[in-house]
C-alpha cells in the first residue's frame, strides 16, 4: 500500500503508532493534536489522501466532516494497520469481557494482543511472523471508521447500551460493533452469542454461551467469565487449536488487572478492583460474581445511562452499602433510594475506601465496580484501579 500523503487526527498511541507505520511505509505524514479537529486550519488536508482518525476523534469533528466532504477516506488506526500487516486477526469485540477474552485467547495461542489494550495495531508491523494471529481488541470507536477490515476469526461477546454519548442512540452504537463481521468471506469464522441475531457478512456462524462444556473451568470467577471462557476457546478451536491447549490456558490464566481483581485482604475483609465496570451491564455482573456481602463504590462521570433497573439489581443482590462518589452520585443516589438500597455520599474514592473499610467485617468484600466512566475525577480507568489499589495498600493491618 502506497500512499502520498496522510493526516494523522489525534497523537495518543494509536495516533503515533499510525504516523511511526505511515513514515515507515515511505509516507509523508501531516499530524493534529486532537485538539485540533474541531478548531484546525481545513488546509491541513490540502493534498492528503487519507485522514487517519484516532478514537477519541467523534466523526462529527470539523476536520472530520471537510474530509468526509472533499473525498478523503476516514480511516481507524485499525483500517491502516489491517493493510499494512499480512498476519491473520482474530477480532474481539462486544459491550463488556473483551480485555479477559482477548488475553484469554492471547494465553491459548500465544499470540501478541493489541488494539484497544496495549500495544496498537499498527505497533506489530513488521513486528512479528507474518503467519503469526494477531489477537486485537476492538471498540465501536475504531469499528466505526473501518472499510476493509476483514478478522479471520470475528468474536463479538455481548451488546448492552453503552456509550450513548458518543453514539447517541443504542441502534448506532450496535451497527458500530457489527462492522466487525461485514467484510468476512465464507473462509471467516464468526463467533456469535447463542441466539444472537443476523450479522453482516458471509463467514461461518458458531454460537457460544456459559454452559458451553469446556475442556477445563476457568481460574477466574464469575459466571461472565465464564461466558468469556467460552467465546475464548470457541475461537481458539476455530483457530485449530487442541482441547489440552485450551484447558492449560484455561487453568492457568489469572485474569487481567482492573476486571475482578483481587488486591489485598485486610483483617478478613477482601478488597476487589473491577474499575474496568465502566458500565452498568459490567458491575450487574460482578454483582453475582462473589457470595460475600458487598461493600459496593459507585459512581463516576456519565455516559448517558440510566440507572433506575442497575438500583434493582443492586437492591437484590448482597449489598450493604453503596458509597457514591463523582458527578453520578447523585443520579445514583435517587434511583438506590427508590430501591431501598442504603448508601453514602462519599464524593471521591478515598473517602468511599475508608468509609467502606471502617464498616466491613470479616468475611465482607469492598468491590470498586462503578458502573460508570472515569474522567470526572481520573485519567481513565487504569489510573482510578490504581489509585483504588494505594488506597488500599496504605489501609493498616
Amino acid at each position: 500500500m502506497t500512499l502520498g500523503r496522510a493526516l494523522v487526527l489525534g497523537l495518543a498511541r494509536s495516533g503515533r503508532a499510525a504516523q511511526a507505520a505511515l513514515e515507515a511505509n515511505g509516507t509523508e505524514v501531516v499530524v493534529a493534536d486532537q485538539t485540533l479537529a474541531n478548531d484546525g486550519d481545513l488546509a491541513l488536508l490540502d493534498g492528503v489522501e487519507v485522514l487517519v482518525k484516532s478514537p477519541g476523534v467523534p466523526g462529527e469533528a470539523r476536520l472530520v466532516v471537510a474530509a468526509r466532504e472533499r473525498g478523503i477516506p476516514v480511516w481507524s488506526e485499525i483500517e491502516l494497520a489491517s493493510r499494512l500487516l499480512e498476519n491473520p486477526i482474530v477480532g474481539v469485540t462486544g459491550t463488556n469481557g473483551k480485555t479477559t477474552t482477548t488475553e484469554l485467547l492471547g494465553a491459548m495461542l500465544g499470540a501478541p494482543t493489541a488494539g484497544n489494550i496495549g500495544s496498537a495495531l499498527s505497533e506489530l508491523v513488521g513486528a512479528t511472523d507474518s503467519e503469526q494471529p494477531i489477537v486485537c481488541e476492538l471498540s465501536s470507536f475504531q469499528l466505526e471508521d473501518i472499510d476493509s477490515f476483514r478478522p479471520w476469526i470475528a468474536v463479538l461477546l455481548n451488546l448492552e447500551p453503552d456509550h450513548l454519548d458518543r453514539h447517541g442512540s443504542f441502534m448506532a452504537y450496535r451497527a458500530a460493533k457489527l462492522r466487525i463481521f461485514e467484510n468476512q468471506t465464507p473462509e471467516d469464522v464468526a463467533i456469535v452469542p447463542c441466539g444472537f441475531g443476523a450479522i453482516p457478512g458471509e463467514a461461518g456462524r458458531v454460537e457460544f454461551s456459559a454452559d458451553n462444556e469446556l475442556p477445563a473451568e476457568p481460574s477466574i470467577p464469575g459466571a461472565h467469565n465464564r461466558e468469556n471462557a467460552a467465546a475464548a476457546t470457541a475461537a481458539a478451536r476455530a483457530a485449530g487449536l487442541g482441547d489440552d491447549e485450551i484447558a492449560e490456558a484455561l487453568r492457568t490464566f489469572p485474569g487481567v488487572p482492573h476486571r475482578l481483581e483481587l488486591v489485598a485482604e485486610r483483617h478478613g475483609v477482601r478488597y476487589v478492583n473491577d474499575s474496568k465496570a465502566t458500565n452498568t451491564a459490567a458491575a450487574r455482573r460482578a454483582l453475582t460474581a462473589y457470595d460475600a456481602p458487598l461493600h459496593l463504590i459507585l459512581g463516576g462521570s456519565l455516559k448517558g445511562e440510566r440507572f433506575d433497573e442497575f438500583a434493582g439489581d443492586v437492591a437484590r443482590a448482597n449489598v450493604v452499602t453503596a458509597y457514591l462518589i463523582g458527578e453520578a452520585a447523585e443520579p445514583l443516589a435517587t434511583d438506590l433510594g427508590y430501591a431501598g438500597v442504603p448508601f453514602l455520599f462519599s464524593t471521591r474514592l478515598e473517602r468511599a475506601v475508608a468509609e467502606a473499610a471502617a464498616t466491613a467485617r470479616p468475611g465482607e468484600l469492598v468491590l470498586l465496580s462503578p458502573a460508570c466512566a472515569s474522567y470526572d475525577q481520573f485519567r481513565d480507568f487504569e489510573h482510578r484501579g490504581e489509585e483504588f489499589r494505594r488506597l488500599v495498600q496504605n489501609l493498616s493491618g
